[in-house]
């Protein structure tokens, strides 16, 4: 099974989920890997504050590098996991038929079914807002894992 996170600029909270959930399904054959729907940052580390969040809890996100989602991703990925309603909807719009609007869901919806709650975005958010941002993935990524199991 392949998975992709997914949120604006793929250096906060997508990096942040592929490493948790990553790190949950390690001994499962699982890919896990993220993308922005803008181009920003492209080639660039995760941000230092995610990259220091992660590392508290024993992931490691240096190896990972900003990309931009692709129409390609559709194929490549069972399961695209938006952190918010406007990539969600970014997503939504791109996909071409069914099948590809089936695979794309919000990351929070795996915590509090059918509430569209976005994760917010921490750039702006401060030191707790990374810390917060990372404990609502962690739920939601653990519900993810089990459901894989």
């Amino acid at each position: 099974m392949n998975i992709l996170m997914v949120c604006l600029g793929n250096i906060c909270r997508s990096p942040l989920a592929e490493g948790i959930l990553a790190q949950k399904t390690q001994h499962l054959n699982i890919f896990v890997d993220s993308a922005g729907t803008a181009g920003y940052h492209v080639g660039n580390l995760p941000d230092p504050r995610s990259i220091e969040i992660a590392k508290k809890y024993n992931i490691n996100l240096r190896n990972q590098r900003a990309r931009q989602f692709s129409r390609t991703d559709f194929e490549k990925f069972d399961l695209i996991y938006a952190m918010d309603k406007s990539n969600y909807a970014h997503l939504i719009s791109l996909a071409e038929n069914k099948e590809e609007r089936k695979k794309i869901r919000m990351i929070l919806n795996e915590i509090n079914p059918n509430a569209y709650e976005s994760v917010p975005d921490p750039y702006y958010g401060g030191e707790n807002g990374f810390q917060n941002v990372y404990n609502m993935l962690e739920e939601a990524c653990k519900k993810i894992a089990k459901q894989i199991e």
